[in-house]
């Protein structure tokens, strides 16, 4: 039977979820494509904030990376936008040209915020915060500028204000109110809110309109209707969101605020759904996670033909907001009035506040402060209609959380976010064996979202598994099974295991195929445990890596030809200029890592790329050795002391090719005025007069970190054997994907010193280990990089869209 085909037209979280459990339910009978106006994997946005605040880094919050989507035999086109629907046909089109037919599509294209129509609101400076662009645009100006103000105070204008102030800038929060979140708090919970967010820095004015964002080209501050004004070199929007309803209304679909659906998340139209917040079910329009995650999931049932009684019916509201340690929650009624009653309890010691709204007797609503960890509990009576006393009768013993969880009923929910209950969860601990939270997050999606409900998924394994809970917690290396990373290396030694696939097999992964995070880990762990035997899988890779380029926002790729230590030469200079000019490269960078990077470069461009530059892949994406950075040395600069030159390019060419758990950057400096910058790389050599010293575990990203100190050395061969040594034990030892500054964090200094540095033995064991495993290194490209054809069926098995020209 031919599969239907299934176009998704929004790449954002409601719709991938809504895919996800299409997948769940008949993961063999859809072709699916999706289009997504942004250029990246589907994201969390509800987690923009820590992105801006400088807590994460954007793949940090990616959903699902590249590879999910190839895993699954999806079609992403990142950047793409659909901007017709023919109904009768049954026919999407793009904005680059392209007609998809579909026989079942679904509209998720979320919604838009709402900029005020404020004289001056087009002069640059002015952004709203919605997506990673905006976010992109705020860190860019908080390098040059230093005065901010946010127009909203609600959840998303504090949380703006919060990540401008995390970036240096000085920050006024505008809001109509006389008090913060009035939509979502009432007056005495906004006022503890901004009490405390004043003491983090955020200056507070309240009952202000704005009337004119003031400037000539460029944002110079803001008037208010009052007369009132003050300075500003950005101005953020944060008043609200409307939903994207454009296409559906030009393409002739019933829309009044959204995107008009039943029950079953049917448009007017036949075989057109809708789903997230740009539909309207029953006169509600929903901006928060869980109600969209529960509309994905009724859409895939009536999808899928799969028999229910029935549809979505709408969701109870809550929210929750942290700010820089302030935990908020609230759900359903929040003010009391005629008919409703009010307990409240406030902590002024603590700095708590809880309060209950009771309509005839039953639980309608409630605000919490400072303490939130009876959220979802609360959330859950709400939802049911319990009466106070059920409520007030359950929390009268000092519980624990154990003691807590045990006593919640199956329905309740534990992940609010995500609609997740203690059944859901208690049933695939026991059925699954599971062990760790992350294993409860990848079968349940639990605790996927905001995270907030971690300690209570926690104290129900505890509860599920009583005897058997470890308190460690150490996690499996995914979803897919219970084992940890050193159980499945204890297993792949003992049973002599040679293949990914026999590994899942044998030791029993819950799904055939493995993920996009077992797969690559898998296929290291293996290479890693025997060098010489073991084949490379390159589809377990991820995308970048088989592509051996970087893919960019725009869908198109970015080359780096390798430069040993940062020196280059006429003829490689002329190649690359070649080669510039007969592709018509979008942008020639100098990296940070001292070689030229080449952006904007066509897939289909790829092979003969590389062929004519004929120089080795610098590895720009690879899980191994990147660059190693030098400074000009002893031989040109009045303090050097040392050859840094001549070394670095010893140090790549020795690593060159090496597989290693994350990426790894090095650096060369000759003498202690460290240029190279050794400092904040993985490992860090720097020259002082008839001394190296070797600095590891550096990090100069969004975790900033210092390297430690962890030897000096007199000769380049002793600094060689340390050097390997080092790179061995972090092979062996990590995590896959974890940094040396998290590696060398987790498993301390000092232990890494004894084994690396102190004991003689097991240090020549490790380099003897290294001169294996890069005895068996084959450059990537090696001869295959003067192979045209071959590169082309390379890049032909993956699945990634080309971007258009």
């Amino acid at each position: 039977m031919p599969k239907q085909k299934l176009i998704l037209i929004g790449n954002g979280m409601a719709g991938i979820r809504a895919i996800e459990e299409i997948l769940k339910l008949k993961p063999n009978d859809f072709d699916i494509t999706v289009f997504g106006s942004e250029p990246y994997p589907n994201y969390n946005r509800i987690q923009l904030s820590k992105v801006l605040q400088g807590d994460t880094d954007v793949s940090d919050i990616t959903l699902n990376e590249w590879q999910w989507y190839e895993d699954n035999n999806i079609r992403l086109y990142p950047g793409e936008t659909v901007m017709k629907i023919d109904k009768q046909k049954q026919i999407v089109y793009t904005d680059k040209d392209r007609e998809e037919a579909y026989d079942q599509l679904i509209i998720a294209t979320g919604s838009n915020p709402f900029m005020l129509p404020l004289p001056g609101a087009d002069k640059e400076g002015v952004t709203a915060f919605r997506d990673i662009k905006d976010c992109e645009k705020m860190i860019d100006y908080s390098k040059k500028h230093k005065r901010a103000a946010v127009i909203g105070g609600g959840l998303l204008g504090l949380e703006a204000a919060r990540g401008l102030l995390n970036l240096g800038m000085d920050v006024d929060v505008i809001h109509l109110s006389d008090f913060l979140m009035e939509r979502q708090l009432d007056r005495a919970a906004g006022e503890l809110l901004q009490k405390e967010l004043e003491a983090q820095g955020m200056n507070f004015l309240l009952e202000k309109q704005t009337a004119e964002i003031t400037g000539k080209k460029h944002v110079t501050g803001l008037k208010f209707n009052d007369g009132g004004k003050i300075a500003a070199d950005l101005v953020v929007m944060a008043v609200g969101i409307k939903p994207n309803i454009a296409l559906a209304k030009e393409n002739g679909i019933e829309v009044n605020r959204g995107i008009v659906v039943n029950d079953f998340m049917e448009t007017d139209v036949p075989n057109i759904y809708a789903v997230g917040e740009c539909a309207e079910h029953r006169q509600m329009v929903y901006g928060l996670v869980a109600p969209l995650y529960e509309q994905g999931q009724a859409l895939a049932k009536r999808i899928c033909g799969v028999d229910a009684e029935q549809g979505y019916q709408g969701s109870v509201l809550s929210t929750q907001l942290k700010v820089s340690g302030v935990d908020v929650f609230s759900t359903g009624k929040i003010n009391e009035d005629k008919s409703s009653k009010a307990i409240k309890v406030f902590d002024e010691w603590r700095g708590t506040y809880k309060k209950l709204i009771v309509d005839e007797g039953k639980l309608a609503g409630a605000v919490l402060f400072g303490d939130t960890k009876d959220g979802n509990r609360l959330l859950s009576f709400i939802k049911k209609g319990a009466n106070v006393e059920e409520y007030l009768d359950a929390g009268q013993s000092e519980e624990s959380g154990v003691d807590l969880v045990a006593g919640m009923p199956d329905d309740e929910i534990i992940c609010g976010c995500n609609g997740v209950s203690k059944g859901t969860i208690v049933d695939a601990i026991k059925n699954d064996s599971l062990t760790t939270v992350e294993q409860v997050k990848g079968c349940t999606n639990a605790s996927r979202s905001c995270g907030t409900c971690k300690s209570l998924v926690s104290d129900l394994l505890e509860y599920t598994l009583g005897d058997d809970y470890a308190d460690n917690q150490e996690e499996s290396i995914c979803g897919c099974t219970t084992l940890t990373k050193d159980e499945v290396i204890a297993e792949i030694k003992d049973k002599g295991l040679t293949h990914t696939r026999e590994v899942m097999n044998v030791l029993g992964w819950k799904t055939e195929e493995g993920c996009s995070k077992c797969k690559p880990a898998l296929n290291y762990y293996m290479g890693m445990l025997n060098p010489i035997e073991y084949e490379d899988e390159k589809e377990s890779r991820f995308v970048n890596e088989r592509m051996h380029a970087n893919i960019q926002k725009d869908g198109t790729y970015s080359v780096v030809p390798r430069m040993y230590g940062g020196v280059t030469n006429s003829k490689d200079l002329r190649k690359i200029a070649d080669v510039a000019d007969k592709y018509e490269v979008g942008m020639i960078k100098l990296t940070g890592g001292q070689r030229i990077d080449l952006l904007g470069i066509q897939k289909q461009d790829l092979p003969s790329i590389w062929a004519d530059l004929d120089m080795p892949s610098g590895s720009a994406y690879a899980k191994g050795l990147r660059t190693v950075k030098t400074c000009v040395g002893a031989n040109f600069c009045r303090f050097g002391t040392q050859d840094s030159v001549g070394m670095g390019i010893d140090l790549e060419k020795k690593f060159e090719g090496l597989n290693t758990p994350h990426k790894i950057k090095m650096s060369v400096s000759a003498c202690p005025r460290n240029c190279a910058e050794g400092g904040v790389k993985d490992v860090g050599v720097i020259g002082l007069d008839g001394v190296w010293e070797i600095h590891v575990a550096g990090n100069g990203g969004t975790h900033l970190r210092k390297a430690d100190l962890l030897c000096k050395v007199k000769t380049s061969e002793e600094l060689m054997e340390i050097v390997g040594a080092y790179l061995q034990y972090y092979r062996e030892t990590a995590n896959y994907l974890e940094r040396t500054s998290a590696w060398v964090e987790r498993v301390g200094i000092d232990h890494v010193k004894e084994v690396v540095v102190d004991d003689k033995k097991k240090r020549d064991e490790l380099n003897e280990r290294m001169d294996l495993a890069l005895s068996a290194v084959q450059e990537p490209w090696g001869e295959a990089i003067k192979n045209e054809t071959l590169l082309k069926e390379l890049y032909e098995k993956v699945n990634v869209p080309t971007a258009s020209k």
